[in-house]
Parts: structure tokens; C-alpha cells; sequence
């Protein structure tokens, strides 16, 4: 499948990671079209080449064409992230906002009424939803700062008008790109002071870090003397990025890059987005007989496709199978690859059950919170696995009842898996009035004869 590689040596912002996914070949107008439908006002979008140290990529910027009015609060007054905006040396402040790069912020808004915004749209459900989880992860982070549940913090810069556009913008910019997998290098942080409302706070800043901490993603800090990550960067790594870690296979088709305001003094302020596909490494492999003979075999290669997964466990052993079944039917309708539940023995001799879910990397906390709040799980471990998958085709076969689609698993150019799909195989006996089983070898054998 389609991958995009965040190389983020210089951090990430919101409106550096838009301006790279236009350089990718975002649509802008697709993209101004679809934040048009949210209800806000007093905002226009603007993109153009720009270049830092040499780098030319793509800068997207949100101005403010009329003062922001704060709708009317629900709840206390918190605001989160309202920093103040005094330089000095070697530090600088939030007041720019989550884009970090010279918006404005006037107006306040909750979490709870930036989720009803969002869901009164007409965006897709996944931007939707993609766009809410990553101002949840913010709010949780400003929540656990400041002491509060998530619903009860006011959001000044990240509530913005101009944020609110990063945020989804981000979301429906990679929608507009096909939702590829995320990737991205390890993350870097700068160094120096951030001052805010809560006082003169090291980098990363504290919302950055309760995030990316909470996804367990490292971070390490280098030598430039000011803030690159930002909080909305960090919670859109957090939310889509399955893994960290050096470029592995990835056979880059393009390379956009997202341009930021500031001129850093060690590397260039853009990011680096490689939008391509992963192909499985090579390696090299020798044959006894060639090895008594001094000679190296050939390579071996295949052409499966490969992804990453997260794999969540939990033991239970006071669960009843009521439960059990509510909850594998909850997971799947959510979204998850795969439930099951494997009997095994527990401590004191009691008999239970493993459960596991396997979900894609950016959705584990997801269903981690699921398996929390309707099973009597205390704790879930959760791992991340690589996947080798065959290349998948459909074939439809005709038979003596109907059309039956048929998927065929192909490794390395030949067919070496058939499966009549089940669904398609059942309503075809159900129409027809014949066994199902009858229907499946039918095309089964419909399928090999076609192969020949």
C-alpha cells in the first residue's frame, strides 16, 4: 500500500505538515473547498513556493481576515496553551500557536464544542474522526497539565480558527492523498525555554511531551536553540505515524517538502515527506553446495507486501461469554483486523482466556480503551508486528447459478492461494436454493480451470 515517510530532523508544526502533503500533490482547492464546510468565519488559505537554506517547498498559511469572536463557553474557563509572546535569548513562547509560524489567536473553544463542530461538517467520516482524535490527544495532555478532564479544557491557540483549519486540514489533506500509511524518523526537539501562562517552562513543551509520552513515542533533544516540535506536530505523529525509525525499503515516487517561518541556525525549518512504496529487503542467501564451492547463491527477493499492525493482549480470567461475545462484535464493527480469544491457564489454577486484538499502529489506543472500558481487563499489553501479506486480485467466475467473485493470493508473480469469497458464494446458494458448500467447490474448481 501507499506509504508517506515523515523525515521530521527538524520538527513538525500543522501548516509544515499540510504545506508537504500539497507539495505531494494535495489538491488546495479540494482541500479549501473541504474546510469551507466547517462553520467558521473570518479565515482565508494561502499556499505558495518558498525556500529555507536552499529547500524549496510549499508554505500554507491561515490569515485571520476579521477578529475571531470566542463562542460561548459551557463550562470553566481553562484555556490551554494561552502563552505569552515575549522573545529572548534562546527561548520564545506558544503564542504563535500550534502551526508555530505567526498566527493569531483570538477566540476560545472547549474540546466538546471543537467535536461538534467538526461532526456538524460534511467531511468524511474518517476526517472526522481522524481530526477529533487528534485534538482528543491534546486535550487529554492539557488535562493531565492543568488537572482536569479533557472536556472541561478551553483551548485558546489550539481552539483558534486558524489551528482548528491545521488540524483538519492536516486530515483532509491525507485523505486527499489516498489515507497512505504513516511512517516518520525519530522524533527531534530543539533546546531553550518556552514561556507560558503557568510560568518559564523547558522544551519540549509540556502539552508536546505528556503526547508524545502517551503514545510512547521517544524524543530526543539536539543543538538548535529553539522550539520544532509542535504540540498540534506532535498529537498528528501520534495519531498517524505506526512506527519511528530510519527509511527501510521505501522507494520514494515523491518528495514534497512543507516550509516553515523561522530561519533555524543548524538545519533547515521544513519537513521532508517521501510519499511511495515499501518493498520487502532482499536477502541474500547460500547454498550449501555453493558454499563448499567458495561461491555466493543468488539473491532472493519476494514481492509480498509487508505493514505494521499493533497486537493488544490482555489475561481474563472473570469474564463471562456473554461478555466475550459483545465485546468481539463491538471491535470488529469499530474497525479492528481480527478478535480472538484463546483458552489458557491463569495463576492460582484458574482457567481464562488470552484476548487480542489486532488493529492498525494508529488506532492501539483506541481499542486499548475499548478493551479497558467493556471487558474487566485491568491492563492491556500491547506490541507492534510486521506483516508479510500476499498481493491480492479478484477474479468473478461464472456458474451454472450466478457470478461468484473469487480472491487470488499471488507471491512473486504465481498464484499460490484461491478463496471463493464467502459472502458472494452465500448469497448465490441462497438465491439459488443449493448447499453453499456445493457453490464454493463450484467455483473453486471454476477458478483452477480459468488459471490453467
Amino acid at each position: 500500500m501507499k506509504t508517506l515517510y515523515l523525515d521530521v530532523f527538524s520538527g513538525l508544526s500543522g501548516d509544515m505538515f499540510i504545506g508537504a502533503l500539497l507539495d505531494l500533490g494535495a489538491d488546495f482547492r479540494q482541500l479549501e473547498y473541504g474546510l469551507a464546510t466547517l462553520n467558521l468565519d473570518g479565515y482565508s488559505l494561502a499556499h505558495r513556493r518558498a525556500a529555507k537554506c536552499g529547500i524549496e517547498g510549499v508554505k500554507f498559511d491561515v490569515h485571520l481576515t476579521a477578529p475571531a469572536a470566542p463562542p460561548e463557553h459551557d463550562g470553566p474557563d481553562y484555556h490551554a496553551l494561552s502563552h505569552s509572546h515575549s522573545h529572548g535569548p534562546g527561548e520564545h513562547s506558544h503564542a504563535h500557536g500550534p502551526g508555530g509560524d505567526g498566527h493569531s489567536h483570538d477566540g476560545s473553544r472547549n474540546f466538546h464544542q471543537i467535536k461538534a463542530l467538526i461532526r456538524a461538517s460534511t467531511l468524511s467520516d474518517w476526517v472526522k474522526e481522524k481530526s477529533i482524535a487528534v485534538f482528543h490527544r491534546i486535550a487529554v495532555a492539557e488535562g493531565k497539565i492543568h488537572g482536569m478532564p479533557p472536556d472541561q479544557v478551553h483551548f485558546h491557540e489550539v481552539g483558534a480558527v486558524d489551528s482548528i483549519v491545521d488540524i483538519v486540514g492536516g486530515c483532509l489533506a491525507l485523505e486527499l492523498l489516498g489515507c497512505p500509511r504513516v511512517l516518520a524518523s525519530a522524533v527531534v526537539e530543539g533546546t531553550g525555554w518556552v514561556r507560558c501562562a503557568h510560568g518559564r517552562m523547558p522544551l519540549p513543551a509540556p502539552a508536546t511531551l505528556e503526547i508524545l509520552g502517551a503514545r510512547g513515542v521517544a524524543i530526543s533533544q539536539c543543538e538548535e536553540p529553539r522550539e520544532l516540535l509542535t504540540p498540534t506536530g506532535a498529537a498528528l505523529l501520534a495519531e498517524f505515524a505506526e512506527s519511528f525509525g530510519p527509511m527501510r525499503g521505501l522507494v520514494a515516487e515523491k518528495v514534497g517538502y512543507g516550509v516553515g517561518t523561522r530561519d533555524n541556525d543548524t538545519r533547515p525549518n521544513v519537513v521532508r515527506a517521501a510519499l511511495g512504496e515499501v518493498q520487502s529487503s532482499k536477502f541474500k542467501v547460500q547454498s550449501l553446495e555453493a558454499a563448499s564451492l567458495g561461491e555466493a547463491a543468488a539473491a532472493a527477493a519476494h514481492d509480498w507486501e509487508t505493514d505494521t499492525v499493533a497486537v493488544l493482549e490482555t489475561n481474563l480470567d472473570d469474564v463471562s461469554g456473554e461478555v466475550l461475545g459483545a465485546f468481539v462484535e463491538s471491535a470488529l464493527g469499530a474497525g479492528a483486523l481480527d478478535v480472538f480469544h484463546t483458552p489458557i491457564q491463569m495463576k492460582k489454577n484458574r482457567p481464562g482466556v488470552l484476548l487480542t486484538v489486532l488493529c492498525a499502529a494508529a488506532d492501539a489506543d483506541k481499542f486499548a480503551a475499548l478493551l479497558l472500558r467493556e471487558t474487566s481487563a485491568f491492563g492491556v499489553r500491547r506490541t507492534l508486528a510486521e506483516r508479510r501479506k500476499l498481493k491480492r486480485e479478484f477474479l468473478n467466475v461464472k456458474l451454472p447459478q450466478g457470478d461468484v467473485t473469487v480472491k487470488l493470493g499471488k507471491l512473486d508473480g504465481a498464484v499460490v492461494q484461491i478463496a471463493p469469497e464467502f459472502e458472494s458464494c452465500r448469497q448465490l446458494a441462497a438465491k439459488a436454493g443449493v448447499p453453499l458448500k456445493q457453490i464454493f467447490e463450484t467455483a473453486l474448481a471454476a477458478a483452477r480451470t480459468h488459471l490453467r
